[in-house]
């Protein structure tokens, strides 16, 4: 069925993907994560990446059972029960409404530390600004722009990984690049690499992105499982790399400034001139990124709007002049400014609070769909259906658990306040929540 205003579509025709941060973001935290495992972040990555495997397996079953285009919401509504898929839905909230506050925060820390006389807030509320009101113009990155922004970034880390291995080799000759320091070492522990994996987290946020594609894939019960497996292990693969080479130049978890340490280290392996590069790469992909993150969150508070789960006189509204969500395009912008009050560390971990809360119901989405397949006299593979999904559960549910402490509370928080919407629009859980159709087809769409 069309919709009935005649620039919905537009509205909800998304930018490319917001869930998907780009390739250079693995060094964008890694100060970061290697600061908090005490120097392993390649370990915290290699344990991210098991996480998301099975994960991954959990999704292309989900994927073989419902094989239409659908996300977190819909495998867990359609197999657990509607009001936990609302809550997902929630969640999932989480990731789209506050991803722009954190990219615009990681932008601001490496111009912050280029430029310290100039304070962070002064660079958030730059990017908040200009993304804000490119949004609510209704001005959208070209796809060829996105393709040669996509080129750039590689290059610049292709470059990043050549240079550190020509520095490690010229200080430590070929042998310095095969030690196992990067992985473990006497200032890491188990508990300090599961927490820095439980940030690293940030940068696979979006592999899922390929079950959507499921109704325009030729046999998509044997496609998609197997390419979102491929798109979990190539990223994971790459982040592991870089930070290898990385923490090999860098070794340790200290620096003047984790929140920008691949900016020194640019520096440190390739003199000024890469530097400045390196920050101009950085800096234009979360740019882009937040641009892209921010349109997406826009459109996906519109469509709950649409379907009454937010107040749709506020929500549920265009603007008359742009025919885009400028309300809930400034409302994201005031929601990024929570950034000023807060680290990467944080902020990373609050996204990530959302996308573990999903992956962990998606995990046992699976079992759920076993347990029903039984009784309806289907036979599936235990091994697949449970042994893994429970695995994968309980990998997700953990790392979730090693988040930073404020990030649990806020995360909490929020989950706490969408147990009282769901209240509000079930009439005390005595009814089903709205069917959420156009809030499906924004994440769909966003995540495409």
């Amino acid at each position: 069925m069309r919709s009935a205003h005649p620039h919905v579509e537009a509205a909800l025709a998304g930018p490319v993907r917001a869930g998907v941060p780009d390739p250079i973001i693995v060094l964008g935290i890694f100060g970061i994560i290697a600061e908090t495992t005490g120097g392993a972040a390649p370990a915290a990555y290699l344990v991210a990446l098991v996480a998301m495997l099975f994960t991954a397996h959990s999704y292309g079953r989900m994927a073989i059972a419902y094989p239409v285009a659908g996300s977190a919401y819909t495998y867990v509504r359609r197999s657990i029960d509607s009001r936990v898929g609302f809550l997902v839905g929630w969640a999932v909230l989480l990731d789209y409404l506050f991803l722009p506050m954190a990219i615009w925060l990681i932008g601001g820390s490496y111009l912050s530390a280029q430029f310290p006389g100039i304070p962070i807030g002064v660079w958030i509320v730059g990017f908040i600004v200009i993304t804000t009101l490119l949004n609510i113009l209704g001005i959208k990155v070209a796809d060829k722009a996105n393709y040669v922004l996509m080129a750039f970034q590689l290059l610049v880390l292709v470059f990043f990984v050549a240079l550190a291995i020509g520095n490690v080799v010229s200080a430590n000759g070929a042998g310095g690049l095969a030690s196992g320091e990067p992985f473990f070492n006497d200032t890491a522990s188990f508990t300090t690499i599961s927490a820095g994996a439980a940030i690293a987290a940030y940068s696979f946020l979006g592999f899922d992105a390929v079950t959507t594609l499921t109704e325009e894939t030729t046999n998509p019960r044997r496609t998609v499982p197997r390419a979102i497996m491929l798109v979990a292990l190539i990223g994971g693969g790459i982040f592991v790399a870089v930070s290898y080479v990385t923490q090999l130049v860098h070794p340790g978890g200290v620096f003047e400034d984790s929140a920008s340490a691949a900016s020194s280290i640019a520096v440190q392996i390739g003199g000024q001139l890469f530097g400045a590069v390196f920050l101009a790469g950085l800096v234009v992909a979360q740019f882009a990124s937040g641009l892209a993150a921010q349109a997406s969150a826009s459109r996906l508070l519109y469509a709950m709007g649409r379907d009454s789960v937010l107040p749709k006189a506020v929500f549920g509204r265009l603007s008359e002049k742009f025919h885009t969500p400028a309300a809930n395009l400034v409302i994201t912008g005031i929601v990024g400014l929570i950034a000023i009050f807060l680290d990467v560390a944080t902020s990373t971990s609050f996204i990530n609070f959302g996308a573990f809360t999903a992956f962990t119901l998606v995990n046992a989405a699976v079992v759920f769909h076993y347990v029903r397949q039984r009784r309806a006299g289907q036979q599936l593979n235990p091994v697949s259906y449970v042994v893994v999904p429970v695995i994968g559960a309980i990998i997700c549910a953990y790392l979730l658990s090693r988040l930073d402490s404020n990030a649990i509370t806020l995360g909490v928080s929020w989950l706490v306040l969408g147990v009282v919407v769901l209240a509000l629009i079930t009439r005390g859980f005595k009814a089903s929540p709205p069917e959420m159709t156009a809030t499906e087809k924004a994440t769909v769409e966003a995540a495409a």
